[in-house]
């Protein structure tokens, strides 16, 4: 509603989105909370995994068994039968051959006896099954936890979606539209990703490493210490590269803010660009915003992704070292070969974990620096509040509404006062023009009376009843607009008239649209009030597209009606058609005019002129020419070049 000349949108705020907040844990717990009212879904999500981590870590140790199995049934076999273990043990060492009289003193087999197939095939069997039990509950969780975040997202989008509306004009005033939209769309998608998969992958991953250390010690707790020795050393490359990436990557979304905003001027714009030839200036100011949000985007991958490496290294190393030491524990007999198979496997799995939640850290670092932007915009002040107990006002019998009393009305947007101690009474049915200069406070005084912005001292009345007693439902209710830009909707130009009252039948839209001469042009359209339009209008002229915002404001049937120079972006011949339907729609009902084409407020009841946030002159058009002040001042300026009267 704020009018584009007018200082009550204020250039401060304009320059670039707000920076995202700094405390990383509260964004974290603040992520998580999210998942807090389902509380039982997630019980069974990490009841599935603990019960998916356990038999998947547990699966090696068998397998070790299993190898056992076959290299003990491979060793009895090549000795003669009717000695003991140890007496095998010792005529292999007595032949010469202490190093496998070692190995072999660390097995369990019977000299003569072979593979005890029955008993390997249930190890193989027990493995797979483990393996496939395993991989269940994981499906399991997994369609549990997407089932959960799409729930936890779907609410997130409903809070989000009910805050946009409940913000006050100020807020919008001082942000760019492109950032606003680039929270309630990217923003929220990255959460889900980071809820979805980062999560649940780093929470399965830290488990993974919490079962795989446990059973690697009841291995063998030396070559464990041996394994364990890369953790402290990942722990250092997460901490350092991941805080740089997080603040690299809240940079980044800062970027695509302005990009998006940037993106969203042009395609509004685009009209104008092209007209003033600013194409290549656009260019360049997307080409620099472009260029920052790469350079953030860059080094935010460039340090999430050089983790990865570090952890890839360390895990070879580690590997490396695990498996010299296990050949020599094997062959000193201090460990069987199974075991030290088993243990290979679990070192390889517990890096592998550690590399997973690398990876994901990229994913959860995104996802912290939109939680952050999120609820900045959560937390963002509202609205006041609607009174309790809300007034509305009571006519008595006859008296007729839309009487609206300015009783020493004040407001100061930021520290710029712009209307101070206004007195002004409006009697049911009369219409008011209000002209003045650019940044008079022409549309902040509409803006009042709506509500957008609450008055700072005084108050406004309406038949009696401060408006800040009314809820500003029952207050809009009342009241009807038309803007200077015909704002339509995706949809058919039959919808775009009902917006102004949803319960309204066909055959009402239809004698709204008549009366705004709508009915006179939509015939002519291929589908008739079916016909398709979309924001920018479609297929309809601009005075049209105008016509249907008033059929709109005429079905409404308001007690007050604003126009908000409905006139300006019309050709001459079209602006009586709209200056016919706006005589219609104002009768006998309150109106509030503001006008910059003199010509158009003549018959007004009464006009008011406004300069610096105060009335200067008030009168009818006549009364004020006669007065020869600043009224008559801006009617010769506009009028007496062209002759016109």
């Amino acid at each position: 509603m704020a009018e584009n000349d007018d200082s009550t949108q204020s250039t401060q705020g304009m320059q670039s989105p707000p920076r995202a907040a700094k405390n990383t844990g509260l964004a974290i717990r603040r992520m998580l909370g999210l998942l807090a009212p389902k509380k039982l879904a997630l019980t069974v999500v990490f009841a599935a995994l603990v019960v998916c981590v356990v038999l998947t870590v547990w699966a090696p140790k068998v397998l070790g068994h299993a190898v056992d199995e076959i290299f003990s049934g491979a060793v009895g076999m090549m000795l003669p039968g009717g000695v003991t273990r140890d007496q095998a043990i010792d005529g292999v060492r007595q032949a010469g051959q202490g190093q496998l009289a070692s190995m072999m003193s660390g097995m369990d087999f019977t000299p003569g006896v072979g593979i005890d197939f029955p008993r390997l095939g249930g190890l193989i069997a027990l493995v797979l099954g483990m393996y496939l039990v395993a991989s269940i509950f994981n499906w399991l969780q997994g369609f549990i936890l997407n089932k959960l975040v799409v729930d936890v997202v779907i609410e997130l989008r409903a809070r989000v979606e009910y805050k946009v509306h409940h913000l006050p004009l100020k807020y919008y005033d001082t942000r760019q539209r492109g950032d606003i939209l680039s929270r309630v769309t990217n923003d929220v998608d990255n959460v889900q990703q980071a809820l979805q998969q980062a999560i649940s992958q780093v929470a399965y991953s830290g488990m993974m490493l919490i079962g795989i250390t446990v059973m690697m010690f009841t291995v063998s707790w030396q070559l464990a210490l041996l394994a364990l020795i890369a953790l402290p050393v990942t722990a250092v490359v997460v901490a350092v590269v991941g805080s740089r990436a997080q603040k690299q990557y809240a940079g980044q979304w800062r970027e695509t803010g302005r990009v998006n905003g940037h993106i969203e001027e042009s395609f509004t714009g685009h009209d104008l660009v092209v007209a003033y030839g600013r194409q290549e200036e656009m260019s360049t100011e997307f080409a620099d915003r472009n260029e920052a949000m790469y350079t953030a985007s860059a080094k935010a991958q460039f340090l999430s992704g050089s983790m990865q490496p570090a952890m890839q290294f360390l895990s070879y190393l580690s590997y490396v070292l695990i498996a010299v030491a296990g050949g020599l524990k094997v062959a000193g007999g201090s460990m069987t070969l199974g075991a030290a198979t088993a243990f290979i496997q679990y070192s390889r799995e517990f890096n592998q974990p550690l590399s997973e939640i690398a990876g994901m850290m990229t994913m959860l670092q995104s996802g912290i620096a939109s939680t952050e932007r999120i609820f900045e915009l959560l937390d963002a002040e509202e609205e006041d509040p609607d009174p309790a107990e809300p007034a509305t006002p009571r006519l008595t019998p006859g008296e007729k509404p839309g009487r609206v009393e300015f009783r020493d009305v004040s407001f100061s947007y930021t520290d710029r006062p712009m209307i101070e101690h206004m007195d002004l009474m409006v009697e049911p049915g009369q219409t008011i023009a209000i002209v003045g200069p650019t940044g008079a406070g022409k549309t902040t005084l509409v803006n009042l009376i709506m509500r957008f912005y609450e008055v700072t001292g005084g108050a406004i009345l309406l038949d009696g009843v401060d408006t800040r007693d009314m809820t500003r439902d029952d207050l809009r209710s009342r009241t009807g607009m038309v803007l200077q830009d015909a704002v339509l909707f995706d949809g058919t130009i039959m919808e775009n008239i009902r917006y102004g009252r949803l319960d309204a039948t066909d055959d009402q839209v239809i004698a709204a649209a008549k009366a705004a001469y709508v009915d006179r042009f939509v015939h002519a359209l291929p589908d008739g009030y079916d016909t398709v339009i979309g924001q920018d209008g479609g297929s309809v002229s601009a005075g049209e597209r105008q016509l249907i915002t008033i059929a709109r404001a005429f079905l409404r049937a308001p007690e007050l009606l604003i126009l908000d120079e409905a006139t300006s972006s019309v050709d001459t011949r079209t602006e009586v058609l709209v200056q016919k339907a706006m005589n219609a729609i104002r009768a006998d009902r309150t109106s509030f005019v503001i006008a910059h084409r003199l010509s158009t407020i003549r018959d007004a009841d009464r006009i008011i002129v406004m300069t610096d946030g105060a009335i200067v002159e008030q009168g009818s058009h006549e009364e004020l020419l006669a007065a020869d002040g600043a009224y008559a001042d801006l009617y010769r300026s506009q009028f007496a070049a062209g002759g016109a009267v």
